[in-house]
């Protein structure tokens, strides 16, 4: 299906090639999942997959056809949906098939028969007359694909199409792929962040800068691990503390909370902490084992935290509505938010996540309702709250053409900061983050990763006493997300409260308290532990976080349509 022959792509200004003598084949048939850290150069591949790159060197063979010289042959044989699909969102979800079929010249004849699959396909078809700019994540993602696949590919290329995406649409795109491949022969290369999609793929392509580590079933990554993973048991309010410890242990590799307690990968030879309890090796045990660097760097200085309202809440949210016209996205929501907390904000695509955010910030006025931060009614005074929050928001709030030290100045202006202090929060802000190399690198040409540093340094850069992080590590890697997470963690045992919202499920479980919110209302609330516990079943004893979501997800929304 696929063939790579000593393959090289550079880019001009670029550090160094983004593949280099990569050779690879795909056999037909399957799921291959491509996995890399940031920058491992997974689009690039796909990019070359598809005849819109040429290679410097090397050749690449899709479906017999050589990319150099019938480009628009393998184009017209295979699916290509990119990281940023090109949904037109004044167009309905018809018009947008529509569009696709006379860009992929579908004869007339044969599209109701080949709509009336994908709209099954994607279960799309009460959608058909929505605007796409109207639906949630999860269906744009799904009426992505349904274009993509107008015409029956051969050969379907996916880069990332589960980013972003809460884990009851995840769920649904894997099943609408794994179909394709069961009833339609269709053989798939999908890139993706998550490294738990690797149990969908019958083999695993592993790339580190430019170059390939391996193409094996998972299997075969996590052999070499057998004896070296356990799970050190802890209980719910000792498990940050305890993974901080651990991190720092010369036997331990890497130490990541979970449900039970601590999850341990050992460096060989190491030997385990008293009580722990020998694990089975997962394909993120493996990807972290091979690619984590031998040293990590230094965590940055906690931001200095300021004395918090007399009954140690600094956010309080009660009764919260916001509406656009006849529409409520947000219902009626109350929470509250104590100094040097991890408080999680959960929800499927649409919750209304995003909206009580931006209410937070002083972004959005509310409807109704009130919220105070820092001890500021935001109603009344949002210009002197914002002064007290740092704010990374969903989209990294990036200026791609200014370079990493030209973004960090223009926040360090927004922020007010001037003279010694403006100087010395610029120097400490490179160094720390890691961005020194970078400082001249203009913000769009940077790995993803390092956007996410860039993001969270600009944030930081007045020292702020509340963090509201919108989805920040939609789309890094594993190794990028761990780094964050050291740094969440340093902040908030500094006193600083940390609000954020995750589709990693696996990332709600460093939070001290959770809010699950549904179509605008907030289903669920309490610990970790509490929200699992609502999905304990006789055939699902020990539910995980994603289990909880998509199980008291589909109930609420099925209660709705039943009592609708």
């Amino acid at each position: 299906m696929l063939v790579f022959e000593d393959v090289t792509k550079r880019f001009s200004g670029a550090a160094g090639p983004a593949l280099e003598g990569l050779s690879l084949t795909l056999e037909p048939g399957g799921i291959v999942g491509l996995f890399g850290p940031d920058g491992a150069g997974k689009t690039t591949l796909l990019r070359l997959a598809a005849g819109l790159l040429r290679p410097d060197a090397g050749r690449v063979v899709v479906l017999g056809h050589d990319t150099r010289r019938e480009a628009a042959a393998v184009q017209g044989a295979i699916g290509y949906m990119p990281q940023h699909f090109g949904l037109y969102e004044d167009l309905t979800v018809q018009e947008n098939l529509d569009l696709y079929a006379d860009l992929q010249s579908l004869p007339h004849p044969e599209r109701p028969q080949r709509y009336a699959e994908l709209l099954r396909l994607t279960a799309l078809g009460p959608f058909g007359a929505r605007l796409a700019g109207q639906l949630s994540g999860g269906m744009k993602q799904k009426l992505g694909l349904a274009c993509t696949l107008v015409r029956p590919p051969r050969l379907l290329l996916l880069d990332e199409p589960t980013v972003g995406v809460d884990p009851v649409s995840r769920r649904e795109l894997w099943a609408i792929i794994e179909r394709l491949v069961r009833e339609g022969g269709t053989t798939v290369l999908v890139s993706t962040a998550y490294l738990d999609e690797a149990q969908h793929c019958r083999e695993v392509v592993l790339l580190r800068e430019g170059r390939l580590i391996g193409q094996h079933r998972s299997a075969v990554f996590t052999a070499p691990l057998a004896g070296r993973v356990y799970m050190v048991p802890a209980g719910e309010g000792e498990r940050r503390a305890l993974q901080r410890s651990l991190e720092g242990a010369p036997d331990v590799l890497d130490a990541l909370i979970q449900a039970e307690g601590v999850r341990l990968v050992l460096k060989e030879g190491g030997a385990p902490p008293v009580g722990a309890q020998p694990a089975a090796p997962r394909f993120e045990d493996a990807f972290v084992a091979l690619l984590k660097p031998a040293a990590a760097g230094a965590l940055p200085a906690a931001p200095r935290a300021v004395d918090p309202p007399s009954d140690g809440e600094v956010i309080r949210v009660q009764d919260l509505g916001r509406r656009f016209g006849s529409f409520a996205a947000v219902k009626g929501v109350s929470f509250a938010v104590r100094r040097g907390e991890v408080f999680g904000l959960l929800g499927a695509n649409g919750a209304g996540k995003t909206t009580t955010f931006r209410m937070l910030c002083g972004l959005l006025p509310p409807s109704s309702g009130s919220l105070s931060v820092a001890g500021v009614d935001l109603r009344s005074a949002p210009a002197q709250a914002r002064g007290r929050i740092g704010y990374v928001s969903q989209k990294f709030s990036l200026y791609g053409n200014l370079s990493v030290e030209q973004n960090l100045a223009f926040f360090a202006a927004a922020y007010g900061l001037t003279g010694a202090r403006r100087k010395e929060r610029l120097s400490r802000a490179l160094c720390e983050f890691e961005l020194t190399p970078y400082r001249c690198v203009d913000a769009a040409d940077l790995p993803l990763g390092y956007k996410q540093r860039l993001a969270l340094a600009g944030a930081l850069m007045h020292e702020p006493d509340i963090l509201f992080l919108d989805e920040p590590t939609s789309g890094v890697d594993p190794l990028a997300r761990r780094e964050f997470w050291q740094r969440i963690n340093a902040f908030a045992a500094a006193g600083v409260t940390v609000l954020i919202t995750t589709h990693f499920m696996e990332e709600a479980e460093y939070c001290d308290r959770l809010v699950l919110m549904s179509l605008g209302e907030v289903l669920a609330a309490g610990t970790p532990a509490q929200i699992r516990a609502r999905a304990v079943r006789d055939d699902l004893p020990h539910p995980s976080m994603e289990d909880a979501f998509v199980e008291l997800i589909e109930q609420h929304e099925a209660g709705l349509r039943s009592a609708a």
